[in-house]
C-alpha cells in the first residue's frame, strides 16, 4: 500500500492526461461500424462501459487532487525527467485542480446522458469524447507554453469531430466555420510563441514571468507582441467580442450532449487569459495594455451577449448568446486585476458553465415536445409535461439571470463587492446590473412565448394535427431530465457552501499571483541559490547530447541539478559529458556563473 501511495504521488499530475488518453486509444482499437449499425453492434455495451468508467476514474482523480492542492501545495512533473525550464512540465495547483474537477464534474453526467441513444448518431463518440477531456485536462495542467498549444490542438481536433457528431447540413457548414477560425488561431498561437521565445529564450511559464522584467528593451517588446498575440488566441477561445461571433450559432447545431460539454470549452479561453496574460506577463508594460483592453471588452461583451439574446428567434441561440453575456462578466472580474476579483470570477465560471450545461440538455428535452416546431420561437401546441419543463425552465432562468438566492446571484455580488478600489466601479456596477435586468426580460419573453402562448392541443381525432401531436413523447428523452436535476442539485449545493468555496478560490487566487513561489517550485538552483536558466537568450548555443560529438562544453556542471540522477546515470548521457560534468564538478568554482554560455568554436 505505502509503495502505492508513493507511485501515486510520484506521478501525479499526469494521470489525470492518460486516464482520458488511454481510454480513447483502447475505444479507437475497439473499432467502429458506421452510425446505423451502432444500436446493434455487440461492442457498443463495452464501449459505454469502458467511456463511463474511465470518466468516473477521472472524477475520483480530479477531486483527489483538489484534496492535495487544497493545502497550498504545488506538484510538479518532470517529463522525461529534465527540469524545467529545460524541460516541460505539469504544474498541479489549486487552479488546475479546480478546474479538473469542474471538467469531470461536467463530463461524468453527460456521458452518462449521451451513453443512450445519442452515442448511436455518429462514430467514435466515445473516443473523441476522451480525447477532448485529454486535451482539456492537459491544458490546466502543464506549466509550458508550447504545450499549452499542443493540448489546444488535441482538444479542439476532437471537437471538430463532435460538432459534426449526428451529421448533417448545418452542422458541416458551421463546422467548416468553426474549423477555418480555430486554424488561424492556432496560427496565430503559434507566431505568438515564436516572438516569447524569440526574445525570452524560454517557453516555461514561470520562468517567463521571471525574465520578462530582466530584458531588454527591444526584446521586452516582441515579448510583450508575442503575449497580446496569445491574448487574441484566448478571446477567440473564450468567445469574446469581436472575435466571439462565432459561439452562438455554432454551438447551436451541435447535439445535445455535445453542446452540454462545449460550455467548457470557452473555460479554457478564460482560464488561459488568466494564467498566461493575467500572471506569466505580469511587468508593468503588460498588464497595462490589458487592463486597458480586457474591461471594456468584458462591459461590452456581457452587454451584446444579453442583447443577442433578446433578438434570438430559437431556443439553442439564446442560450449561445447568454453564455456569451456571462463570459464578459467573468472578463470584467479578470479586468481588475486584485485577488478578490479574480475569486468572484472563478466562482462565477463554474456557475455559468453548469447552468448553460443544463440550459442545453433542457433545450432537447422542450426540442423533443414542440415536434416540428422544434426550438423556434412560435406559438405551438402546449407540451404535453409542460408543467415540468416550464418550472425546470423557471428554475434556470434565475440562475442564468442571478436572481437570489442562487451561485449566479452570489458570484456577481462578489464581483461587484471587488470593484471597490476600482476608478470604473459605478460604470462595473451599472452595466452588471442592466445586463441582470435585460436577462430577466430575456427570459421572461422565451417563457411567455414557450408556455404562456401556448395553444390547445388538437382534440380532433380526424386531424392530421391531432395525430402529429400524439406521435409526439409524453416524457422526457432517456435520462434528459435526470441529467438536468442532477446538474441543478449541484449548482443547489454549490450555492448552499458557497462560503468554503469561495475561501478555496480566494485562496487560488493569491496562489497565481505568487509567481515567487512558482519559480521557488518549478526552476532548479545551484550552490549559490542563482537560478539555473537562459538570460539572455543566445542563439549560438546548442546543447550537446548523446550524438552531439565530443565537444567541450562550460555548462555541463550545471547538469547533475537539472536532471534525476538515474538519467544522469543512464545511456542517453554520453561518457565524454560524464567526464566532463566529474571534472568541473571537481573544481572550485570561484565565480560560479549559472547562466548558459555559448559552446566555444573548435
Amino acid at each position: 500500500m505505502n509503495d502505492f501511495i508513493q507511485f501515486w504521488t510520484q506521478h501525479t499530475p499526469i494521470f489525470s492526461i492518460l486516464i482520458p488518453a488511454l481510454t480513447a486509444f483502447i475505444l479507437v482499437l475497439l473499432g467502429n461500424p458506421g452510425s446505423g449499425s451502432l444500436a446493434h453492434d455487440w461492442r457498443q455495451p463495452w464501449r459505454r462501459g469502458i467511456s463511463f468508467v474511465s470518466s468516473l476514474l477521472g472524477l475520483g482523480t480530479a477531486v483527489s487532487y483538489l484534496i492535495f492542492a487544497s493545502s497550498g501545495q504545488i506538484s510538479v512533473y518532470n517529463l522525461s525527467e529534465w527540469a524545467a525550464p529545460f524541460g516541460i512540465v505539469l504544474v498541479l495547483d489549486r487552479l488546475s485542480a479546480f478546474m479538473l474537477v469542474l471538467t469531470y464534474g461536467l463530463a461524468v453526467p453527460i456521458m452518462w446522458y449521451a451513453s443512450k441513444e445519442w452515442d448511436e448518431r455518429g462514430r467514435y463518440f466515445h473516443a473523441m469524447f476522451h480525447f477532448l477531456l485529454m486535451g482539456l485536462c492537459g491544458a490546466f495542467l502543464t506549466g509550458d507554453l508550447f504545450n499549452l498549444f499542443v493540448f489546444f490542438e488535441i482538444l479542439l481536433m476532437a471537437s471538430y469531430v463532435l460538432l459534426l457528431h449526428g451529421q448533417g447540413k448545418a452542422r458541416f457548414q458551421l463546422g467548416i466555420h468553426y474549423v477555418t477560425i480555430n486554424l488561424v488561431a492556432s496560427a496565430l498561437f503559434l507566431i505568438g510563441l515564436g516572438l516569447i521565445y524569440g526574445s525570452v529564450g524560454s517557453l516555461n511559464m514561470a520562468d517567463v514571468a521571471r525574465l520578462m522584467p530582466l530584458l531588454e528593451a527591444d526584446q521586452h517588446r516582441l515579448a510583450v507582441a508575442g503575449g497580446l498575440l496569445l491574448f487574441v488566441v484566448f478571446g477567440i477561445k473564450a468567445a469574446m467580442l469581436p472575435v466571439g461571433f462565432w459561439l452562438p450559432k455554432t454551438y447551436a447545431v451541435a447535439t445535445t450532449p455535445v453542446a452540454a460539454i462545449f460550455t467548457i470549452m470557452t473555460k479554457v479561453g478564460i482560464y488561459a487569459i488568466l494564467r498566461i496574460n493575467g500572471t506569466v506577463f505580469d511587468d508593468t508594460v503588460s498588464r497595462e495594455i490589458l487592463q486597458s483592453w480586457l474591461l471594456p471588452i468584458g462591459l461590452i461583451t456581457s452587454v451584446y451577449g444579453v442583447i443577442g439574446a433578446i433578438g434570438a428567434e430559437r431556443l439553442r441561440r439564446f442560450v449561445g448568446f447568454m453564455i456569451l453575456s456571462s463570459i464578459g462578466t467573468i472578463l470584467i472580474a479578470i479586468s481588475l486585476f486584485n485577488a478578490q476579483a479574480w475569486a468572484a470570477g472563478l466562482y462565477y465560471l463554474v456557475h455559468s458553465t453548469v447552468a448553460g450545461a443544463a440550459f442545453y440538455i433542457l433545450c432537447g428535452w422542450i426540442t423533443s415536445q414542440r415536434g416540428e416546431f422544434k426550438d423556434h420561437f412560435k406559438a405551438a401546441p402546449q407540451m404535453k409535461q409542460h408543467k415540468t419543463v416550464a418550472i425546470t425552465y423557471f428554475i434556470i432562468a434565475l440562475m442564468m439571470a442571478g436572481l437570489p438566492p442562487f451561485s449566479g446571484f452570489l458570484g456577481k455580488v462578489f464581483i461587484l463587492q471587488a470593484t471597490s478600489s476600482s476608478p470604473y466601479q459605478l460604470l462595473i456596477i451599472l452595466t452588471v446590473l442592466a445586463v441582470s435586468l435585460l436577462s430577466i426580460i430575456a427570459m421572461t419573453r422565451v417563457g411567455f412565448i414557450l408556455f404562456w402562448r401556448a395553444t390547445r392541443p388538437e382534440d380532433n381525432p380526424e386531424t392530421q394535427e391531432y395525430a402529429r401531436y400524439q406521435a409526439l413523447p409524453a416524457t422526457a428523452p432517456k435520462r434528459n431530465d435526470t441529467v438536468i436535476y442532477l446538474l441543478l442539485t449541484g449548482l443547489i449545493a454549490y450555492m448552499a457552501f458557497a462560503a468554503p468555496i469561495y475561501s478555496y478560490v480566494s485562496s487560488t487566487a493569491v496562489q497565481i499571483q505568487n509567481n515567487a513561489l512558482y519559480e521557488d517550485t518549478l526552476l532548479k538552483k545551484d550552490e549559490d541559490g542563482t537560478i539555473i536558466s537562459v538570460q539572455p537568450f543566445d542563439s549560438a548555443y546548442l546543447p550537446e547530447t548523446k550524438y552531439g560529438g565530443e565537444t567541450a562544453d562550460q555548462n555541463a556542471h550545471l547538469i547533475p541539478q537539472l536532471i534525476a540522477p538515474e538519467t544522469l546515470n543512464g545511456e542517453h548521457i554520453s561518457d565524454y559529458k560524464k567526464r566532463q560534468i566529474q571534472m568541473q564538478s571537481l573544481e572550485e568554482q570561484s565565480n560560479s556563473d549559472t547562466q548558459l554560455k555559448p559552446v566555444q568554436e573548435p
